[in-house]
């Protein structure tokens, strides 16, 4: 047991090493332009969006975006160029700009409104372009000046920044929506005008994750890649800005391993994390990931009985309310932990 205890001690210790380097969101707000302090309350709920959607899409990952990995400039910061620092960027650039798209549509700033630059101009057969179209114009402008004012670096791992910062911008578009409204007499619908909203935001984060598994890596060799490290670096890949490539995700290197804590890459490991199994609610990833986070990175799956309190028993009352018991019921949980055996040979190597 003792073993045991100060083998969590330890990783208490990493944990609280890595949650001093938090980014916030405050810190965007702060370096942001000044000149556009109007927006800053659109831009600060944007990125926390985005950082949620990151959460929610890596819930059941090795990696699992952490608040110390939500860096969005490489200047003075830790400098990495993996794949999960492009998803970073994107979704972050994609949160601002849809926040600030919705706000802008919705009049909450007096110098934007609706996108009417097509209204009256026929869209296709039978229907016309009108309505209160998603300003993305604007939301792109705004989300473009502050995200990208935030890259200092003129590396190649800023370059990468900027273009994956893009990326997340064109994900906006990409997953817009055109909704129509039926013209005619009895409701024949013999002519439909039309505009494009925006997609659910949850929906811009499927289509990001996707991009970030098929995420394309830029070749670089070791004489490159100091020179990307290094702030007097200048060299871009170039290859990154094809035509063909600007909605892609692209890194620069390989991840590193998820599978144990290690502070000074900012990595908290998969020891202690909940993983699911036996639920057939949860989709076939899902319930795969008590393999990918436990055993596979050497650990075992251990099961935690917890007692739930739920409403329960609900009836309505008239008029007009309704009244349910509180029921008590107990939930296996699992978790990622490391053997007895494990906890005694970590010990016996530290001493």
């Amino acid at each position: 047991m003792g073993n045991l205890s100060m083998l969590w001690a330890a990783v208490g210790i990493c944990c609280a090493a890595l949650s001093a380097s938090a980014w916030s969101v405050n810190n965007f707000l702060i370096t942001g332009p000044k000149a556009y302090l109007t927006y800053t309350t659109s831009v600060a709920l944007g990125a926390q969006s985005g950082i949620e959607e990151c959460k929610f899409q890596f819930a059941w990952e090795r990696w699992n975006c952490p608040e110390n990995a939500l860096q969005l400039s490489t200047h003075n910061r830790l400098r990495s160029a993996t794949r999960e620092t492009s998803f970073i960027h994107a979704i972050s650039s994609a949160g601002v700009m849809y926040t600030i798209t919705k706000n802008c549509s919705m009049g909450d700033f007096e110098n934007c409104g609706c996108d009417g630059s097509k209204n009256g101009k026929t869209g296709g057969h039978g229907w016309i372009w009108g309505g209160c179209s998603d300003n993305v114009e604007f939301g792109e402008r705004i989300s473009k000046l502050f995200v990208d004012s935030l890259e200092k670096g003129k590396d190649a791992r800023a370059l990468m920044n900027l273009h994956n910062n893009r990326a997340g911008r064109l994900a906006v578009r990409a997953t817009m929506k055109r909704t129509c409204k039926c013209h005619g007499i009895s409701g024949s619908c013999s002519i439909q005008t039309c505009w494009l909203q925006l997609a659910d935001f949850r929906e811009m984060g499927d289509y990001l994750k996707a991009k970030y598994d098929q995420a394309l890596k830029i070749e670089m060799d070791k004489r490159q890649l100091r020179a990307g490290n290094s702030a007097e670096g200048h060299w871009a890949p170039a290859e990154a800005f094809l035509p063909s490539a600007e909605a892609e995700l692209i890194f620069l290197e390989e991840s590193p391993d998820y599978c144990t804590c290690n502070s000074s890459l900012g990595i908290y490991g998969t020891e202690g994390r909940e993983c699911l199994q036996n639920n057939h609610n949860t989709s076939r990833w899902e319930r795969r990931s008590c393999g990918r986070l436990c055993t596979e990175c050497g650990l075992q799956v251990e099961e935690r009985k917890t007692e739930v309190i739920s409403s329960c028993n609900c009836k309505f009352q008239w008029c007009c309310k309704v009244k349910c018991d509180q029921c008590r019921h107990v939930v296996s949980k699992y978790y990622c932990t490391r053997s007895s055996g494990s906890a005694q040979s970590l010990s016996e190597g530290s001493a």
